[in-house]
């Protein structure tokens, strides 16, 4: 089952409603370009076709995941508990580093604008944050090796 924030369900819905908005431009271009005559050989057709395609194709991709996921309300977990949705405050143990990470269902992309690092709850670390505790150190496994990280704090 899939898990996301109320935050990333309401993101989920905009770019749904974005690309739904965005259907009758892509309408419009394909009319376009159908009349600009030979389709065998029109790139500005082709081009179209394909934006079409691909912007229907992530339309379903989002339909099911927001029909499919559950929503993960803040105060739904126990407070001591890494959770999705949570923020914490960890240590890199070897080298005695601090940030900030949220464990999240999907990334942003917002990564520049954030002031906490985002952690699919996929990824290694989001797997070995998941249900940790205040004082827990846990390991994630990296591309340069095991990282263990101290779980100092849940924001």
């Amino acid at each position: 089952m899939d898990f996301i924030t109320p935050d990333e369900k309401k993101q989920l819905e905009e770019r749904l409603q974005q690309l739904k908005a965005n259907r009758p431009v892509i309408s419009q271009r394909i009319a376009e370009a159908r009349a600009l005559g030979d389709l065998k050989e029109n790139a500005e057709y082709h081009a179209a076709r394909e934006d079409q395609g691909l912007e229907e194709a992530e339309i379903r991709r989002i339909e099911e995941r927001v029909a499919s996921a559950k929503v993960i309300e803040k105060g739904s977990t126990p407070d001591d508990i890494v959770f999705l949705g949570a923020t914490v405050r960890l240590r890199e143990v070897d080298t005695g580093d601090e940030d900030e990470y949220r464990l999240v269902g999907e990334a942003s992309g917002n990564a520049a604008m954030l002031e906490y690092v985002e952690v699919t709850a996929n990824s290694p670390m989001g797997e070995s944050l998941m249900k940790a505790r205040v004082g827990d150190v846990v390991k994630v496994d990296a591309p340069r090796g095991v990282i263990r990280f101290e779980v100092l704090e849940i924001l």
